[in-house]
């Protein structure tokens, strides 16, 4: 074999070489992201099988998702998950995809919100576990209504994704909020015993009468207006509650008793704790027809207390005098002028 063919060979190998270790330095590159690449890969098509989803914030401000028995807790309050509101940040989290890039240097991460949690961090870290494996995420400001900027943990891009996701870490966000939603039509009669105030009773016969009448009044008062109690029977309607917790056994200052037509009766117990405003429910049937709603209402309610916007609180726990004229104003007696003190006597 000639030199010429040997030196030949040398370089071909030096070049094959070479070829091979750019090759494999590029598998430890991250690969350029494109606009519309998915910021979580594999997410999309495994949102049936994630099993937790933990968002926290600066300050041990946090949230755990949890699946069980077919619908989602929220594990700080041992309470059900708005399910719709969980599903809808699972499928924006699938779906998130890139916008364009942003900073790749740590220093400008705060100014978007996706530096790595710490006391001074703004943003939000997501952690979605599934059966095989799981994502994280850190979710800073926004850009527009329908866009944000993120940063999978881990890697030094940054991006601007959408959809804007939806990420409060606090866990009354996460809530399933309906209590109860009785129509104000079923009600028959309900019996208020408020705090600090006369308890009464409001009453219907049957659903045609157009108002409730109210017992019992004052002697030389009458109502407002002919309908003034009828307000009283939509308090249950729409219930929700903004908080909630085990219930402690604390005594409660007010209660009101509701009866409806089909033989439910609901019994609120309330009381004010600070700014808040506590209330405890059971409920009972007095005809069969109503036996499964108890029963179900009770398996919801028993041996919690919740947090419940005043406005309604106000509204299941009405006085009486709320109800009423307002007296008439009390008139100084005619030919008597009221006197005024005069000058302090000289002393000597």
């Amino acid at each position: 074999m000639s030199a010429r063919r040997v030196l030949g060979l040398l370089v071909a190998a030096v070049l094959i070489i070479a070829f091979a270790i750019w090759v494999s330095s590029l598998r430890h590159l991250e690969r350029a992201t494109l606009s519309g690449d998915l910021v979580l890969p594999g997410l999309a098509r495994a949102v049936n099988t994630v099993t937790t989803v933990r968002l926290q914030k600066a300050g041990d401000t946090h949230t755990t998702l949890k699946r069980q028995d077919g619908g989602w807790v929220v594990e700080e309050r041992a309470w059900p998950a708005d399910m719709s509101k969980v599903r809808r940040l699972l499928l924006d989290l699938g779906s998130l995809n890139v916008v364009e890039e942003k900073t790749r240097v740590p220093a400008n991460y705060p100014q978007l919100g996706v530096e790595d949690l710490g006391p001074k961090a703004t943003g939000t870290r997501v952690d979605v576990t599934g059966a095989a494996r799981g994502w994280s995420l850190i979710v800073g400001k926004s850009s527009s209504a329908k866009s944000g900027y993120v940063r999978v943990l881990g890697r030094e891009q940054s991006l601007l994704a959408a959809p804007l996701l939806a990420v409060e870490a606090d866990p009354k966000q996460w809530l399933e909020r309906t209590l109860v939603d009785l129509p104000a039509e079923r009600v028959r009669e309900i019996e208020e015993r408020p705090e600090h105030a006369a308890a009464f009773k409001v009453a219907r016969a049957s659903k045609e009468e157009a108002h409730f009448s109210v017992a019992p009044l004052p002697k030389g008062r009458e109502l407002s207006a002919p309908g003034a109690a009828d307000s009283l029977a939509a308090a249950l309607s729409g219930l929700t509650l903004d908080d909630v917790r085990k219930a402690g056994g604390v005594p409660a200052a007010s209660r009101a008793l509701f009866r409806t037509f089909d033989g439910l009766e609901i019994e609120a117990s309330g009381r004010k704790d600070g700014p808040r405003s506590c209330l405890t429910l059971s409920a009972r049937a007095t005809d069969p027809a109503a036996q499964s709603q108890a029963q179900a209402l009770n398996a919801r309610w028993s041996g919690w207390e919740f947090d419940i916007p005043d406005y309604k609180y106000a509204a299941i726990f009405s006085s009486l005098e709320e109800l009423l004229k307002p007296l008439p104003e009390k008139k100084p007696a005619s030919g008597k002028k009221p006197t005024t003190a005069g000058p302090p006597a000289p002393t000597r």
